[in-house]
C-alpha cells in the first residue's frame, strides 16, 4: 500500500468517528461540537469589547483571525508569535467547539471569536447592540468548491464521493453548517439589530487596505498609516501561507491530512469555473436567484469583475 493510500485510509478511519448531528435544524459535527454546550451560547453575557467574526465555512475565517490579531498588535506580527500558540485558532477560537464556551466566560478582554453558527445560536445580547459582529460573505460558487476540497483534507468531515455528489449536498444543505442561503439570509436580516460590519471575501481580495481600514475603524482601533500597512502586508494570502501559525501548518495530524492538500489552497475569485459544468452553473444560478430575490446582495463571481 502506498504512503498516500495509507493516509487516505487513516482519514476514512478517523472520519468514521465523526458524523453530522442535526440540532435545532443545524448540522453540528459529533465529537467536535456538543449540542448542549452550543445551546448555552445563546445566554452568554457579552462585553462591549467582544468581537465575533461570523462566516459560513470557507469564507475567510482564517483570514479574519490573522487580521484581527494584527490589528490588536498594531501590525506587529512578532507580537502574535510571541504568544506561543501553534495556530491563530488558539488566540481567536471558534466559540462553538467543545470547551470554548466555558473558556470564553473567564477570558480577558478583548475576547475575539469566530463562528460558523447560524444567527439563532449566537448570544441574544448581540441583538441588544452589545459587542461587535463582523460578517464575512463569499460568493457561494467559490465557497462550494473550496468546501469540496476541504472535505478531502479534513479528517472530521466525510470524504466526498465526487464533485457532482458534493454539489448536490451543498445545494440541499446536507453539509456541516447546513444551507449557505439560510446562513447568510438569517444574519443579513438582523444586521441592523446589532453592531455589524458586513464585508465580502471578494472585497478583501480586490482592496485589502480599504477593508482593513474599515475593520479597524469599526473596532475603534486607531492605527498609524505604517501600522495599517503592516497589518495588510502580513495578511496577504501569499505571506500568510509562509506563517505556520496563520496557515494552520501546525494543525496537521488528527484534524487535517496534509497529504490531501494545503489548508490554504488558492484564495482566488472564480475558481468555480474550473469545476462547474454548464448545467451545474445554470442550476446554481436558478437556485441563487430564487433564494436571494428578496435580499439586495450582489457578489463578484469572476476575477475580472
Amino acid at each position: 500500500m502506498s504512503h498516500r493510500r495509507e493516509n487516505g485510509a487513516a482519514k476514512d478511519a478517523t472520519a468514521q468517528n465523526f458524523q453530522l448531528v442535526l440540532y435545532k435544524g443545524f448540522k453540528l459535527i459529533k465529537g467536535i461540537h456538543d449540542p448542549d454546550d452550543v445551546n448555552q451560547i445563546y445566554d452568554l453575557e457579552i462585553r462591549d469589547s467582544d468581537v465575533f467574526v461570523v462566516t459560513y465555512p470557507k469564507s475567510g475565517t482564517i483570514w479574519m483571525q490573522q487580521i484581527l490579531l494584527l490589528i490588536e498588535a498594531k501590525g506587529d506580527v512578532k507580537a502574535i508569535s510571541k504568544q506561543g500558540s501553534y495556530s491563530n485558532a488558539a488566540l481567536v477560537p471558534w466559540i462553538e467547539l467543545n470547551g470554548n464556551r466555558e473558556a470564553f466566560i473567564t477570558a480577558p478582554s478583548p475576547r475575539l471569536r469566530v463562528t460558523h453558527l447560524q444567527y439563532q445560536f449566537l448570544p441574544a445580547a448581540l441583538s441588544q447592540k452589545k459587542g461587535k459582529v463582523i460578517y464575512v460573505a463569499r460568493n457561494p460558487k467559490d465557497v462550494l468548491v473550496s468546501y469540496f476540497h476541504f472535505h478531502k483534507l479534513a479528517n472530521m468531515l466525510e470524504t466526498p464521493k465526487d464533485f457532482d455528489d458534493f454539489f448536490e449536498k451543498f445545494l440541499t444543505g446536507d453539509v456541516s453548517a447546513c444551507c449557505w442561503f439560510e446562513h447568510i439570509k438569517t444574519w443579513y436580516s438582523h444586521k441592523d439589530d446589532m453592531n455589524m460590519l458586513f464585508i465580502t471575501y471578494e472585497e478583501m481580495i480586490q482592496d485589502l487596505p480599504s477593508v482593513v481600514e474599515r475593520i479597524s475603524v469599526f473596532l475603534g482601533k486607531e492605527l498609524t498609516d505604517e501600522q495599517l500597512v503592516n497589518v495588510v502586508q502580513h495578511s496577504i494570502f501569499s505571506n500568510m501561507r509562509k506563517i505556520p501559525q496563520a496557515s494552520y501548518e501546525g494543525a496537521q495530524g488528527n484534524l487535517l491530512n496534509s497529504h490531501q492538500g494545503r489548508f490554504m489552497r488558492k484564495g482566488i475569485i472564480g475558481d468555480w469555473k474550473n469545476h462547474f459544468t454548464v448545467a451545474q452553473n445554470e442550476r446554481f444560478d436558478e437556485v441563487f436567484h430564487r433564494e436571494m430575490k428578496d435580499f439586495p446582495l450582489s457578489f463578484i463571481w469572476d476575477q475580472g469583475q
